[in-house]
């Protein structure tokens, strides 16, 4: 088994321990694989190992990667799964429309009706979260909490977006403790949109939370996908 494999299976150990000492399913958190800056043999070597679902930050790279993975694919192999999980300037939600299958960063309805109207119709609809600044930071991307239920109605409303849930990337805390705190905080904003929300929100069951450092706390609130990056692939390229 290959390196990437072996650290694969670790990740999937740590995430059916957290959910254990949750009490939780394993079944319920899907592991998203962010393979943002490694190369497509890298891909391939998770996808070998049983791997599926992918992230990418970076719109250009992510489209090469997804066609040159697809170009050498057997044709009875199942086809990844591929999510944009960076910012999506208005420039590139054409690309993003029309090679992603999930898109969990949209913070504005714009860029929602853009990706909408750009959606190649043989596709089925793209899969979108809404990205929740929970921390409030200036500097950060994502809808306010107070602003999340208006932008969630708002996708759901659109035809060829399906509305999936909500993500956030809090700011780095320093212990169990804090992370929960905040996690849980995105999570009670998630329960409070599904039980709001109504036409539209018959999908709405993601919580994209939690990455390499902090998915045991993001699990035990309640995250039903983790984004994990260095801990499948390793340190990133110095040139990242």
């Amino acid at each position: 088994m290959t390196t990437i494999g072996n650290n694969l299976q670790q990740v999937l150990g740590r995430i059916a321990q957290a959910c254990d000492a949750a009490g939780r399913d394993p079944a319920s958190v899907r592991l998203l694989a962010v393979s943002k800056t490694f190369d497509a043999d890298a891909v391939r070597q998770a996808a070998s190992a049983g791997h599926r679902a992918f992230g990418e930050n970076y719109i250009q790279e992510g489209v090469a990667k997804i066609a040159a993975l697809q170009a050498d694919a057997p044709p009875w192999t199942p086809r990844l799964q591929w999510h944009c999980i960076g910012p999506v300037q208005s420039n590139k939600t054409r690309q993003v429309a029309e090679h992603f299958d999930w898109v969990h960063t949209v913070d504005r309805e714009k860029t929602a009706q853009r990706l909408s109207d750009q959606r190649p119709a043989a596709l089925a609809p793209l899969d979108i979260c809404i990205q929740v600044n929970v921390d409030g930071g200036a500097t950060k991307a994502g809808v306010p909490p107070g602003e999340a239920l208006a932008l969630a109605l708002a996708v759901a409303r659109l035809p060829r977006l399906r509305l999936r849930g909500l993500m956030s990337i809090p700011d780095v805390a320093p212990d169990f403790a804090a992370q929960l705190a905040v996690h849980a905080a995105v999570k009670a904003l998630f329960d409070q949109l599904r039980h709001e929300g109504g036409e539209g929100f018959e999908s709405f069951d993601t919580l994209s939370l939690g990455m390499t450092a902090d998915l045991e706390a993001a699990i035990h609130a309640g995250s039903t996908m983790v984004r994990v990056g260095t801990g499948l692939f390793g340190t990133r390229p110095a040139h990242a």
